[in-house]
Formats: structure tokens, C-alpha cells, sequence
């Protein structure tokens, strides 16, 4: 399929692991700007005289600007196509993360922040439908997972990155990482992704037909469950992420191993996604999803269990944090595929329609519950516990009270092998 720019065209077709390498990697982008400034937050928080839980504004208001502004970029990219859009929010970020870089107070920065992940957030609202332009049901959830293996290992080095930059230089210099990593994807995508918008699905800029495709994606109760099920959980995890430097640090006064805690349970998410893509099209997406689902909500009553214990250590809260990540592991993007699945047409819309709900329910939460942090691992295991329970609820609203459905049936066409 030809690019919108011929000049631009790839010299080439890209395959499909080319692909779900390119589209990870353009999340990753957003995963690092997240955690590799979490063992910086301490620094930071004295530069630029930040006192106690206020620091985590500069994670959290980031995750909650990238939702909000998850709404604009898919509506556009129905219009225009998915290059143009993708590669002017590459280019936000790449120029935001140098201005934060270059912040003369915790507000300015927290400004920044704030327009980075709005006018940015096309690197995570776009892949989705990216991906749902070629494939469908299953098969989709399975490419998913693969994208999901390589964007989680950013989480899992990013704070081990973020401490080796801090032994040569001060944390303005992980916001100049940011940016180089913005560029060098920039580039790989200008050169080598296609245009994959068809020009019969392309929609019109006008408020009433936004509206409507964003209501449908939206209102459809066979898969409204899972779109807020997920934000729930994940919102839970945001949690973890804005108040782990200190949970760990000050709760569990292991502040010298803090980039391998984190790696350790990011790496459990990895390991998750690359075995779901492995068993995902045998078993279906809703199997394996709800599966994964009861389990979470299993291993978060056992983290409220010891987190009310005054023995617990650190050696009880992490391997289960880890197991309860790498569960989200099998829940995100088998949830995200599922949701996604009846909407070949309007991709676009229906991924910034569900990234917006996701990110924003998911930041406003994680944000309470990170603010909530008391010293003690209380307020995260409540908040797990309570969000898988919900979670729970909600697909099996979707689902009309049946789980473990068959196997989904790819909707639209499977044009994979002829980008």
C-alpha cells in the first residue's frame, strides 16, 4: 500500500515484525518518559524545592493530560491518515522533553509536562489503530501482546537508564534522553511506514460524524465492560508507578535496589504479554483475559492480607506486586483487542475514544491513590483489590453474565502481508 507521501514511500514493504517492533518502540516512548525519571523524583523534588507526596504531579499529570488529549489525535488520523498525525506528535515530544529539559521551576515543569502528553499523545492513542487497519479479532490480541513484551521492557531498564544518566549528569539530562529517543524513532518511522488508512475509510472532519463515531465506540455495551474494566486496573498500576520510589524507598527502606524492584515487576508484565501471545489465538482473548482477571483479584486480597500485617517486608510485597502485574499482563491487551474488534472502520476514532477513558479513569485514579500513599503498601493493595472486584463487574456486564467466551472471529480484513 502506498504512503500518503510518495517522496516518503518505503523502499520496501514492512513485514510484520518490523512492525510490532516500530509500534512498541513509538509507546516505549511514553513508558520512558514516565519511569526513567522515577529514581530521579528525590533530586528533582530538592532542585526545585518540591515538598512531600507533590512530587508525583510530574508523572501524574502526564498520564492524565496523555488520556484528555488520547481524544484528538485518532479523529484526525480518520481524516488526514495515521502518518501525518503520528509523526507531528513524535515531533511534540521530542521538543517538549528538551523544554523540560530545560525548566526553570517545578510549575513551568509541570506546564510542560502537562502539554507534552496532550499534544503527544497520538504515540499511544494511534498504534492500536494502526494495528487494527490490517488485523482483527485474535490475531490482533496475539500482535498486541508481542507489541506489549517489547514496550514493557522500557518500564522494566528505564529506571536502570534513569540512574546511570544521574552518575554523569543531574535529571534535566533524562529529559535530553527523552528527546534523542524521539528522535531516532522519528526517523525510522518517516522512512519506513506506509500509510494505512484506506482512502473508502477515511472520515470527515465534522463535529456531528467525530461524535457519532466516538459515541459508537463508546456505547456499544458488548464492549463498553472491558474498556472501563481496564482503566480501572491499569489505574490501580498508575498507582503503584506514582508512589513506588517512595514505597519502596521509605516504606521498605530499600531505596539502593529501587531499579530492580521496578524491574522485576515490569519484567513480569513482559513475561506475561509474550506468553499470551503464544496461547491467545488457541484459547481467545476472553479465556485468557478472564482467566488472568479472577486470579488478580485472588492475589490482591492476599496483598491487602499483608499489607495490614505490621511484619510485612519487602521481600512479601514484591513477588506479589509482580504477580498481580504480570496478570495485567493477560488483561490489557487481550481487553484492548476485544474492544477494538468491531470497529474496523472508524480504528481511529475508537482507539482515541477508548484511550481517552482508559488514560484519563486510569490517571485521576492512580493519582488519588499515589497522593494516598501514608507510608505504608495499604492504600495500593485496597486499591487493587477493589478495582479487579469492580473490573469483574463490568465484563461481566459486556458479557451478559457469561465468561470464557469462544474465540473471536477477525472482523474486517487481514492485510498483513501486503503493507
Amino acid at each position: 500500500m502506498a504512503a500518503a507521501n510518495p517522496v516518503s514511500a518505503p523502499a520496501r514493504q514492512l513485514g510484520e515484525t518490523e512492525l510490532i517492533w516500530m509500534m512498541a518502540l513509538l509507546m516505549a516512548l511514553q513508558a520512558f518518559g514516565i519511569d526513567a525519571i522515577l529514581p530521579a523524583l528525590d533530586e528533582l523534588a530538592v532542585s526545585l524545592a518540591v515538598e512531600g507526596n507533590d512530587r508525583q504531579f510530574v508523572i501524574g499529570v502526564y498520564l492524565l493530560t496523555a488520556g484528555v488529549g488520547a481524544l484528538v489525535p485518532g479523529a484526525l488520523a480518520d481524516r488526514f491518515g495515521r502518518r501525518p498525525i503520528l509523526l507531528g506528535s513524535i515531533a511534540v515530544y521530542i521538543v517538549l522533553s528538551l523544554a523540560s529539559a530545560l525548566a526553570p521551576t517545578y510549575d513551568a515543569l509541570i506546564a510542560i509536562r502537562a502539554a507534552q502528553g496532550f499534544f503527544g499523545a497520538g504515540i499511544v492513542a494511534l498504534p492500536p489503530a494502526i494495528i487494527r487497519d490490517r488485523v482483527g479479532g485474535d490475531k490482533m490480541a496475539r500482535m498486541m501482546s508481542l507489541i506489549f513484551v517489547i514496550f514493557l521492557m522500557v518500564p522494566a531498564i528505564a529506571p536502570s537508564i534513569g540512574e546511570l544518566i544521574l552518575m554523569v549528569a543531574d535529571w534535566r539530562a533524562i529529559f535530553a534522553a527523552m528527546a534523542l529517543q524521539g528522535i531516532l524513532v522519528g526517523t525510522w518511522v518517516y522512512y519506513r511506514l506506509p500509510e494505512s488508512l484506506t482512502p473508502e475509510n477515511r472520515q470527515a472532519i465534522l463535529p456531528s460524524v467525530i461524535a457519532r463515531n466516538m459515541g459508537q465506540a463508546l456505547s456499544n455495551p458488548r464492549v463498553i465492560g472491558y474498556v472501563m474494566g481496564s482503566s480501572l486496573v491499569f489505574g490501580a498500576l498508575f498507582g503503584f508507578i506514582n508512589s513506588s520510589q517512595q514505597l519502596i524507598t521509605e516504606t521498605f527502606g530499600a531505596g539502593d535496589i529501587f531499579p530492580i524492584v521496578f524491574a522485576i515487576c515490569a519484567g513480569s508484565m513482559a513475561f506475561a504479554s509474550w506468553s499470551n501471545s503464544r496461547i491467545v489465538e488457541r484459547f481467545g482473548a476472553r479465556r485468557v483475559s478472564h482467566t488472568a482477571l479472577f486470579a488478580f483479584i485472588i492475589v490482591a486480597s492476599l496483598q491487602v492480607w499483608f499489607a495490614f500485617d505490621p511484619n510485612e517486608t519487602l521481600w512479601h510485597f514484591v513477588p506479589l506486586m509482580a504477580i498481580n502485574m504480570m496478570l495485567l499482563g493477560f488483561i490489557g491487551s487481550n481487553f484492548g483487542a476485544i474492544a477494538m474488534n468491531p470497529f474496523f472502520s472508524i480504528a481511529g476514532a475508537a482507539s482515541s475514544a477508548h484511550g481517552f477513558v482508559r488514560m484519563t479513569t486510569a490517571a485521576l485514579l492512580g493519582g488519588a491513590i499515589g497522593y494516598a500513599y501514608d507510608g505504608t503498601a495499604q492504600p495500593l493493595a485496597l486499591a487493587l483489590l477493589a478495582s479487579g472486584l469492580i473490573c469483574l463487574a463490568l465484563v461481566l456486564f459486556s458479557e451478559k453474565g457469561t465468561l470464557f467466551g469462544p474465540p473471536d472471529a477477525a472482523l474486517g480484513v487481514t492485510r498483513m502481508k501486503n503493507i
